[in-house]
């Protein structure tokens, strides 16, 4: 029977809420749960043989230390010394038996002293006596912006390099001496930034060295975005290339001898896009470096080897690839191994990531070094004198969820493989800096993780890190979800999924099915197989009165080359044709989905797939909830369209090869209920974008809903809670057909979707 036209009341809004994580807690991390007992997921090493991780139960947190050659496990640091002494640093009082689980980190300087990090700032902290910690700066001018570079500290730990004002600085770590070593940076034509905002330098093995990329956006145009405000507004103005545009980053590297500030520029002409994976890779020795440069549609790689001294530059190789070269997201990192003559090159070749064997003298593929079906998707360690290299893969073993990752050895001159993770499980592994242990924490959607200490010589356990303990979680309320697969739209290809059932699911009743969506190409809408006890708001969902549907369709990753290029060329696709046959099958097998009655939704890209949704399949899907999306690549970031759809070409009648990707275009064959959400200065899908939605729609004659979050970009921050609540109101009016509460006020207020 039909889900009968109800009155929702906060109870009933309540309950679901309970299934949303509260940000504002500070165990609260990304996929932390404070619930739940003993999860280990990731470990950081201190060094060769010790790491710290945190373990949590109802009492709190305690931060602790394992020997990975006794298996011993005590207390990292005096929680109690180390809290007192930051919370007098920050003015604020630190619980020690609860420290953040997103943006915590320390290592040890020396005997009772450590380097902390809480979120962006750095202490140094001395727990001999008393305790002591003092913050880190980079220089006395407190008006300076700055901020860390990514691998920015050097090998032998004495250096951290920042940037500031566009220039390379160094600090030494022990005095806090800090030296200018480029003069030369100017605004958009600085050192070390990406668009992105992050930046990149690769220190050489002794420490003398680095590699610096100076990148050049003056060109380039700018996006802008408005802040309100009481009295004027803000104009928010950055270099942002749109597809098509003749202007894009430009980018140079150079190297810089730290002790005489010298600094070389490599010999080869400005480029588009520098770097496939990994920027730069040095030789053991610290007299040459490798680095990849990729074109503008990332079909064609060029693998190069520069002089530290001269920077003068050879091409070892070079490599096209159909449609684009794979080597983004997750995927390994290639490998410059000169005192063997060698090269490891990742490629789709056989329709599979696999890893080549290629002469680095030569530039040909001397064997492959892994085969068959199955990706490789990262290389976390290479021992150079054993020739022996560990792969995390996906797919390899019969039989199993081609998603569940798994540790593997292989030799790379033999081919010889061994798997050292059998378990029938997601696997997620941190290797000791040396390569000779590795913890593994290993789940699956419906189990929860075990974190073991292995050794990375044959994959045998040397102690238990940690068992999960999830019974405070059950006594909540939590259930599971299902895991399921459906045939794709090709009727030949197994699609895998999770559904999502209210916890007083009634098989009697028929539910409306919210189908929420993420089309790739770089992630999927589930995005981990490994066990998670929120996945954002889908539980939620349903405890209103929902069937919530997540699906990997064709286009998404860690699958054949062949079904991640599903739709290349054709980004209006997004998955869209296999969410509707995957719906239709469920419905089929569950006479308790209400096949008549089905709703979409999804942020950024799955924004734009949700209003791809609503106009390709008008009669299908009934309501759309679409947040920050970019519904036309013309109007989004170049290097995202370029890639995925291909260099903009414009024909002579008007159109564009992307004119089958702008949702615009179709805004005639809206029929359902429609909302729109945009932050007013997202950059990263700017509101522009929802604005050329929303003008295609006004022509159209079409009504819909729009939300304007101020002042937000992206995310939307502290108003996560109220579009959380609006959602839910729109799906439980729109969809099943009932009433929401009014103005539902009990929502986590550190709600961060």
């Amino acid at each position: 029977m039909l889900v009968q036209a109800r009155q929702l009341t906060d109870a009933d809004y309540a309950r679901a809420a309970k299934f949303l994580l509260d940000s504002t807690d500070p165990l609260v991390g990304h996929f932390v749960d404070p619930r739940v007992d003993h999860e280990v997921r990731r470990v950081k090493w201190l060094d060769t043989t010790h790491f710290w991780y945190r373990d949590h139960d109802a009492a709190g947190d305690r931060i602790l230390e394992m020997d990975a050659v006794s298996g011993k496990v005590s207390p990292a640091f005096d929680a109690q010394k180390l809290a007192a002494a930051l919370g007098k640093a920050r003015g604020k009082p630190m619980n020690p038996q609860r420290w953040p689980a997103f943006g915590f980190d320390f290592h040890w300087l020396g005997h009772d002293s450590l380097a902390v990090r809480l979120g962006k700032k750095h202490y140094r902290c001395d727990l001999a006596g008393a305790g002591v910690c003092t913050l880190r700066t980079e220089g006395s001018s407190k008006h300076a912006k700055f901020h860390y570079v990514a691998h920015s500290r050097a090998p032998d730990k004495k250096l951290r390099v920042f940037i500031r004002n566009w220039n390379l600085w160094v600090r030494n770590v022990t005095t806090g001496k800090v030296t200018q070593l480029t003069t030369n940076g100017v605004k958009n034509y600085g050192y070390g930034m990406k668009k992105d905002g992050g930046s990149v330098v690769r220190w050489s093995p002794d420490s003398r060295k680095l590699v610096a990329f100076r990148i050049d956006q003056r060109k380039v145009k700018d996006m802008y975005t408005i802040v309100t405000r009481v009295g004027h507004p803000t104009l928010q103005t950055w270099p942002y290339p749109l597809p098509g545009d003749k202007h894009v980053f430009m980018v140079h590297p150079v190297v810089i001898d730290i002790s005489t500030r010298k600094v070389v520029p490599v010999r080869m002409a400005p480029e588009q896009r520098l770097g496939s994976w990994s920027d730069a890779q040095w030789s053991p020795h610290g007299k040459t470096f490798a680095l990849v440069s990729t074109s503008r549609n990332e079909q064609h790689e060029w693998f190069r080897v520069a002089e530290a001294v001269t920077g003068a530059v050879r091409t070892v190789f070079e490599y096209t690839a159909k449609d684009y070269y794979q080597g983004w997201y997750g995927r390994p990192d290639w490998q410059y191994l000169p005192e063997k003559g060698v090269i490891i090159w990742p490629t789709e070749q056989n329709n599979w990531m696999n890893l080549y064997l290629y002469s680095l003298k030569t530039g040909k593929m001397l064997h492959p070094i892994t085969r068959g079906r199955g990706d490789v998707i990262q290389v976390p360690y290479v021992d150079r004198k054993t020739d022996t290299l560990w792969y995390v893969g996906v797919g390899r073993t019969p039989g199993m969820n081609p998603y569940y990752r798994q540790l593997f050895k292989v030799n790379f001159l033999t081919g010889k493989t061994t798997l050292l993770t059998p378990e029938n499980a997601d696997h997620i592994v941190t290797m000791a800096p040396d390569g000779k242990y590795f913890v593994d924490s290993y789940s699956t959607p419906i189990t929860p993780p075990v974190a073991l200490l292995r050794a990375s010589l044959n994959g045998h356990v040397i102690a238990t890190v940690a068992r999960t303990n999830i019974a405070r979680l059950k006594a909540m309320g939590w259930v599971p979800p299902v895991p399921f697969t459906v045939t794709a739209r090709d009727g030949k290809t197994t699609l895998y999924g999770m559904l999502y059932k209210p916890t007083n699911f009634n098989p009697h009743k028929k539910y409306p099915i919210i189908d929420f969506v993420y089309p790739g190409p770089q992630i999927g809408s589930i995005a981990t197989w490994s066990f998670r006890s929120e996945r954002g708001s889908h539980q939620a969902l349903a405890e209103l009165g929902f069937i919530v549907v997540t699906l990997d369709g064709m286009g998404t990753p860690y699958r054949s080359a062949s079904f991640q290029r599903y739709w290349y060329g054709d980004m209006g696709d997004d998955t869209i044709p296999d969410q509707v046959t995957a719906i239709k099958q469920l419905a089929a097998r569950y006479p308790w989905m209400n096949i008549h009655r089905v709703g979409i939704w999804g942020h950024s890209g799955g924004g734009n797939a949700t209003v791809s949704a609503m106009l390709h399949y008008p009669d299908f899907f009934k309501v759309g909830w679409a947040e920050s999306g970019n519904y036309d690549n013309r109007d989004y970031y170049y290097g995202w369209g370029e890639k995925w759809q291909g260099l903009l070409v414009k024909h002579k009648n008007g159109t564009t090869n992307y004119d089958n990707q702008a949702s615009e275009l179709l805004a005639k064959n809206l029929k359902g209920r429609l909302m729109l959400v945009t932050g007013s200065i997202d950059n990263n899908v700017p509101p522009s974008n929802t604005f050329l939605m929303v003008n295609a729609l006004m022509n159209a004659n079409k009504n819909f809903s729009m939300l304007v979050v101020p002042n937000e970009k992206h995310h939307y921050g502290s108003h996560t809670p109220y579009v959380t609540r609006r959602c839910w109101d729109f799906f439980v009016r729109y969809l099943a057909g009932n009433t929401p509460p009014h103005e539902f006020n009990g929502m986590p207020k550190g709600l961060d979707k």
